[in-house]
């Protein structure tokens, strides 16, 4: 299915969970904040929501410095 990621058009596998799509893109999900139709997606949430085609999706990690 065809998503928008990140700013770019994607093709996903169909059925992934947010889970599933940081799984299949390897993304640490400790790391990261996932926004999909610009709604926060609560990380205890990440494995019961699914993705739709079409969703636009954003997928932020955080990065440490100092």
């Amino acid at each position: 299915m065809r998503v928008i990621l990140n700013g770019k058009e994607q093709d996903i596998p169909n059925g992934l969970t947010v889970d599933g799509l940081l799984n299949h893109l390897d993304v640490r999900p400790q790391r990261v904040a996932v926004e999909i139709n610009r709604v926060i997606v609560k990380r205890d949430r990440f494995a019961e929501t699914y993705v739709q085609p079409g969703d636009t999706i954003e997928i932020l990690q955080f990065v440490g410095g100092g």
